[in-house]
């Protein structure tokens, strides 16, 4: 074998090099040059915790569970640390999946407590132990087929589904709630159990069915909106039609069942003094109702006024409360944007990152800090500016939250002259997101590149004097510098230099140029040949480059060229195919995101922006434009279905107008209580209000289903038909509205990882169920008198003989 030594792997190893001989002494590259193992691109730079580091950072493919990934990958870091060498250290600085850890422990925990509070109530209505068990059952059973469902359409524990499944403890105890106390109220008349069970099953029925399927009419037109936001709920509507449809089951088969086996005739039994006090506490309410009933249908007319009244401060409320997309939630991570003079140059970009990583990293409520500038992975950022990944202690050791820490850092960096930095929130959700600044963006393009560039920044000035705005800065890089080397191409031609001659020069000098490739057994690594890092700063370099001209002598570019300082454009942006210019912002501490929308179009409007130039809001801020147009179509066709299942189920085009004039009072209530809390009317309340339209219809179903039978088999007139069944029903009625509240409470009241996210949708449904409660004990039974005369006024309208004419 012959092997030659043509191969160098060290720096060391050029350092010998001869590159010339001049004067009979040979010239080596360690003459002149500087040789050593180091990066690639030295116009890259990043820091963990101000240490140099280099980061990798790996996202998930489509599809693939977060959580699985990273356990998977924190699998193989023991085997991939193993294989460093010893000063090198491996270590994870950014994490998503504790936040996601956190948030899902905190759900399930909210689960627990609201399948508690659910049983809770059941025991509180019925005191019976055995009584308790069947709803319990029912409960716990739905749950675990709703999870078969879900395995079946490949859906994953997240937020949403365990936020849907949460809810549905309040909503799949209903039907057997409502099963149970009509075979309750059998057994309490002296019949058997068995007995009991197949009459009250049989005369329940429709009732049942007709509640949950008029539930589950709700969720249509979620399951049919579009967009991202479609997508995110589809698979919540999905998982409570699963849970409503699996209890619905459960509530006609299995509890009828388990009350012929386990309750027991009342006959002789004794009860203790809690028994007979509860009992007179609940009878003297049912007294009070009664008495209070009577008078709300002597004065129908009032009663008629107040749902207009209702429907009057429906209207209204929803002008006024502040809207918004998504909650803004604490994952406890943040992500920072510096953005410093145009014309700074690499090194100082790297001192200026590390005075702000220091800055953040003293703040004792900051865990890592990851700050990156230059190169080509830095998520398409220019060369005056830099990114950063902060990640925050646990939540339970913070004492802050992540809007108090933002405000803490905005101060202390706002110090530091020449690196303006931008801090946002990590969002688990973040519709129509675009890389930015701040979490929202407002972005004006248009075909003249100079007036674009004359308007931009003067509406960037007027968006900062905003008070609902934070944050504003904009992608405008049209002041940057640049050096022109300008040739005199005869003197050039004279000295027999061609310009690709100047051009290798140049790129030789500055341009990291790769001059060869060292192979080793486990890689290979470039050879890269510029000038040393001190002459990148200044253009006057240029007088010291030599260029080779014809005959070998070696001429200064300054004998027949000079160079000139310009202004240039370090980026120019586009957005459909338009010269684009992007305003970011965050939201001032509460300020909502439609009030910030508003006053963004309000100044740009008086501005008198150019017809010529067109601003509009892009991402999360333009998917809320886009959200916000359709939350009254969504109720709208929430409503319509609703009207659609249930006048098929009655084969009536009344009745179903009698159970839907619950909702007003219901869609007041949870405004208001969104109000009292300051919280925002964002896409997940909205979702909360139209889950209401489908629990507070089911006591209107209870009443009227009760009136109809007992005029129908008892011929009792409309008026003592309704007030019977008033009665009659106010039980169940209560205990289920009781369910559906205290199944939502864990939610409204959380305040674990994540909990920004479901809270409004808890405050919703209680405040919409509290009022509801209230007002549609006394007007559905009027609203139901009304209807019911108009119905007979229709009939003879229609039945009264032609004139003759």
């Amino acid at each position: 074998d012959i092997h030659a030594n043509d191969q160098l792997r060290t720096a060391q190893e050029y350092l010998p090099l001869v590159i010339r001989h001049q004067s009979g002494a040979s010239v080596r590259l360690a003459d002149v040059a500087e040789v050593v193992d180091s990066v690639e691109d030295l116009r890259t730079s990043g820091l963990v915790n101000g240490q140099p580091a280099v980061m990798v950072i790996m996202f998930r493919q489509p599809g693939a569970n977060i959580i699985e990934t990273v356990d998977n990958v924190r699998q193989i870091l023991p085997q991939l640390e193993a294989s460093l060498p010893g000063a090198v250290k491996l270590s994870v600085v950014l994490d998503r999946t504790p936040p996601i850890r956190g948030s899902l422990h905190d759900v399930e925990r909210a689960l627990i407590i609201s399948c508690l509070l659910v049983i809770l109530v059941v025991f509180i209505f019925l005191r019976n132990v055995r009584a308790t068990v069947i709803p319990g059952v029912a409960v716990v059973v739905s749950l675990i087929g709703t999870f078969g469902v879900m395995y079946l359409f490949d859906y994953s524990l997240d937020n949403l589904s365990l936020m849907a499944l949460t809810i549905a403890t309040g909503f799949v105890v209903d039907d057997a709630i409502v099963v149970l106390e009509n075979i309750t109220s059998h057994i309490e008349r002296g019949e058997r159990p068995m007995q009991a069970a197949l009459r009250g099953a049989k005369e329940i029925t429709f009732t049942v069915v007709s509640m949950s399927a008029s539930l589950v009419a709700v969720f249509i037109p979620i399951l049919l909106m579009g967009g991202m936001v479609g997508r995110l709920f589809r698979e919540f509507a999905v998982t409570l039609s699963a849970a409503i449809a699996v209890s619905l089951v459960l509530s006609l088969t299995t509890t009828p069942m388990m009350c012929a086996l386990l309750l027991k005739p009342r006959d002789g039994e004794a009860h203790g003094r809690l028994y007979r006090a509860s009992e007179r506490a609940f009878d003297l309410v049912r007294e009070g109702y009664e008495q209070s009933l009577r008078w709300a249908l002597r004065h129908s007319r009032l009663m008629l006024g107040l749902i207009a009244l209702t429907l009057a401060i429906n209207v209204y409320l929803y002008i006024v409360i502040p809207k918004g997309f998504f909650p803004e939630q604490d994952t406890g991570r943040l992500s920072g944007f510096i953005q410093a003079a145009q014309d700074i140059s690499f090194q100082a970009m790297k001192e200026k990152l590390a005075q702000v990583v220091e800055v953040i990293r003293q703040d004792p409520e900051v865990d890592h800090v990851v700050g990156f500038t230059g190169g080509t992975g830095g998520g398409g950022i220019s060369a005056n500016a830099a990114r950063m990944f902060i990640s925050l202690k646990p939540f339970e050791e913070r004492k802050s939250s992540v809007g108090q820490i933002m405000t803490r850092l905005r101060k202390k960096l706002s110090t530091l002259p020449g690196a303006p930095t931008f801090l946002q929130p990590v969002q688990d959700i973040r519709i129509g997101g675009r890389g930015s600044n701040a979490l929202y963006q407002f972005t004006m393009q248009g075909e003249d590149l100079e007036e674009l560039n004359s308007w931009a920044p003067r509406v960037v000035q007027k968006l900062r004097t905003l008070p609902d705005l934070v944050d504003v800065s904009s992608d405008q890089q049209n002041k940057g510098l640049q050096t022109a080397l300008i040739i005199d191409r005869d003197t050039a031609s004279r000295l027999g230099i061609r310009p690709k001659i100047i051009d290798d020069t140049l790129y030789d000098a500055f341009g990291q140029r790769q001059i060869s490739i060292s192979y080793t057994l486990l890689n290979q690594y470039h050879v890269v040949m510029e000038v040393a890092p001190r002459f990148w700063e200044r253009p006057e370099t240029l007088r010291d480059i030599y260029v080779p001209a014809g005959g070998g002598a070696l001429v200064p570019l300054s004998a027949f060229s000079r160079h000139e300082t310009k202004a240039t454009a370090l980026a120019v942006n586009h957005q459909s195919q338009f010269p684009a210019v992007t305003a970011s912002f965050n939201l001032a501490p509460g300020a909502a995101l439609g009030d910030a929308v508003a006053a963004v179009e309000d100044a740009t409007r008086r501005m008198g922006l150019p017809a010529s130039i067109r601003g509009s809001f892009q991402g999360t801020a333009q998917a809320f434009q886009s959200s916000l147009s359709n939350q009254p179509l969504l109720i709208l066709a929430a409503l319509v279905t609703v009207y659609i299942v249930l006048g098929v189920l009655y084969e009536s085009y009344i009745h179903p107008i009698t159970i839907l004039s619950t909702l007003p009072s219901a869609g007041m209530g949870a405004v208001l209580a969104l109000l009292i809390f300051k919280t925002d009317l964002s896409i997940i309340a909205v979702i909360g209000i139209i889950l209401l339209i489908g629990i507070v219809k089911k006591n209107g179903i209870m009443m009227i289903d009760f009136a109809l039978d007992a005029e129908r088999k008892s011929g009792l007139a409309p008026e003592e038909a309704i007030f019977q069944a008033c009665l009659l029903r106010f039980r169940p009625i209560m205990m289920t509205t009781m369910a559906a509240l205290l199944g939502a409470m864990p939610l409204a009241l959380g305040h674990g990882v994540g909990s920004e996210l479901r809270r409004p949708l808890g405050i919703a449904i209680i405040g919409g169920l509290i009022i509801s409660q209230v007002l549609t004990l006394y007007t559905t039974p009027v609203v139901y008198l009304y209807m019911d005369r108009l119905r007979l006024w229709l009939a003879a309208f229609r039945n009264r003989p032609a004139r003759q004419g």
